[in-house]
């Protein structure tokens, strides 16, 4: 008999569903792409790569994305402020996991 995932005994504590958790959302995996694929951005020019994410969202992601470790924000106390985002050494490790499930996805896409 297959078990169905609602009958999953790890459900609570799956790993699986801790990462999706994690980088799911709708605007997320842009997030990291954008900062993985184009490096160190200022929020703005970060916005501007997100065509129609509003800033709440954007600041309530990179808050998240922060607080999970697979980004950093660097604050320069210039006139006027300067803020910065980058990927974390947490977040490389996880780019190669993800080259390989757009791989697959494009596979399934055919």
């Amino acid at each position: 008999m297959i078990e169905t995932h609602y009958d999953c005994p790890c459900l609570e504590k799956c790993p699986l569903n801790y990462t999706m958790s994690i980088i799911g959302g709708k605007w997320k995996m842009q997030i990291i792409c954008a900062l993985n694929n184009q490096g160190t951005l200022r929020y703005n020019e970060l916005r501007r790569k997100l065509d129609g994410i509003s800033n709440t969202v954007l600041a309530n992601s990179l808050k998240e994305l922060e607080e999970q470790g697979l980004i950093v924000r660097n604050e320069y106390l210039e006139v006027p402020v300067r803020v910065e985002y980058s990927t974390t050494e947490m977040c490389d490790k996880l780019m190669p996991i993800l080259e390989q499930l757009s791989e697959w996805g494009e596979e399934m896409m055919r």
